[in-house]
């Protein structure tokens, strides 16, 4: 790395125990008066008793990948209510849907995330549409206010909480060889991937949620601030054109994506090496988490059939991310493969 421009955004972070109670006070500071609470119905009485006459709308339980009609819908009830922003307790989709609102209107956005997604630390959009997911970057999206709370991430299911996790992982992984990486970001995502892998065999028994929640942040600005390659196109396009699930998606995916580049990003694996316990191969390592707690490692568990292969491979070449391997009919195709069967990365 011989030269490097690097910008980051500006955020206000509250994190500790507790940390929703300040709920209220964080959307005072955000001007918002008037809100859409977009939230699961997990956490929503809590939410709603915590914004009191704030709430002018609500959305409960949004869909994944935040379709477009779901967006347009969110928009023309916040429109009706007059509301001035966009409050989201969840996970991404709440995150998602949050974003769209605020693309399509300029609110600003109050984020408490209750997974380790990381969307909330990003200026990345998502709207899927006719089976196509697009996104984009638009600092209007981003979120003016990020409230992390351990207590709420402390009470997911491990079947949850396990591939939200590496989902957050798959964004540092991918950091440490985007084109724009720069010495700051090198630093984040090592450290990002140090903590959640440290808090991984943790969070399939319960606990851990502390540290894989500030690994989660430190993984949300990194993706914040670099270039995502394949392996998020892919995860793109195998959830906004199959509905296969997000975090178990990317669960799947990253050791695959992580052989398939690792010839060309030595830095990256020197990295990942030493931040990855046992010292292996990172591809192996990530491969070897998955397996050991519980998580799926096959795309086929997900839903996706050996039919599906080719349509995946068709919308990732015609769109295809910047990525150090180029991106082949061949290797993309030998990598879902691969893949749906749950073979080891090679």
């Amino acid at each position: 790395m011989t030269a490097f421009v690097h910008q980051q955004r500006a955020a206000r972070v509250v994190f500790g125990s507790g940390a929703i109670e300040r709920l209220a006070e964080e959307a005072d500071r955000t001007g918002a008066h008037r809100v859409v609470l977009i939230t699961s119905s997990r956490y929503h009485d809590r939410a709603r008793s915590l914004l009191g006459n704030r709430v002018v709308a609500t959305i409960t339980d949004p869909p994944m990948h935040v379709p477009r009609a779901d967006a347009e819908s969110v928009r023309e009830q916040a429109r009706a209510a007059g509301a001035d922003a966009a409050v989201a307790v969840g996970g991404g989709s709440a995150i998602g849907l949050a974003k769209a609102l605020a693309l399509q209107t300029h609110v600003p956005v109050l984020a408490v995330p209750t997974t380790y997604a990381g969307s909330e630390m990003t200026r990345v959009w998502g709207i899927t549409e006719n089976g196509v997911k697009r996104t984009g970057r638009d600092p209007v999206v981003a979120p003016r206010s990020v409230v992390y709370d351990p207590d709420l991430v402390a009470t997911l299911p491990p079947k949850l909480a396990v591939p939200s996790a590496f989902n957050a992982v798959a964004h540092a992984v991918e950091a440490l060889y985007a084109p724009d990486r720069t010495p700051v970001t090198d630093l984040l995502a090592a450290e990002a991937v140090r903590l959640i892998a440290e808090a991984l065999p943790g969070l399939s028994t319960g606990s851990g949620a502390d540290t894989a929640l500030r690994g989660a942040w430190l993984a949300g600005v990194c993706l914040d601030s670099t270039t995502m390659g394949l392996h998020h196109k892919l995860c793109h396009v195998l959830g906004g054109t199959l509905g296969l699930p997000h975090a178990e998606t990317h669960t799947v995916v990253l050791p695959h994506a992580l052989a398939y580049n690792a010839a060309a990003i030595p830095d990256a694996v020197r990295i990942l090496r030493t931040a990855l316990p046992g010292g292996r191969a990172p591809a192996a390592t990530m491969s070897a988490l998955a397996y050991s707690t519980g998580a799926p490692t096959a795309l086929s568990q997900l839903g996706m059939t050996a039919s599906d292969v080719d349509i995946v491979v068709r919308h990732v070449l015609a769109a295809p991310y910047a990525n150090p391997v180029p991106v082949t009919e061949y290797g993309v195709r030998a990598l879902l493969e691969r893949a749906l069967r749950g073979e080891p990365p090679a």
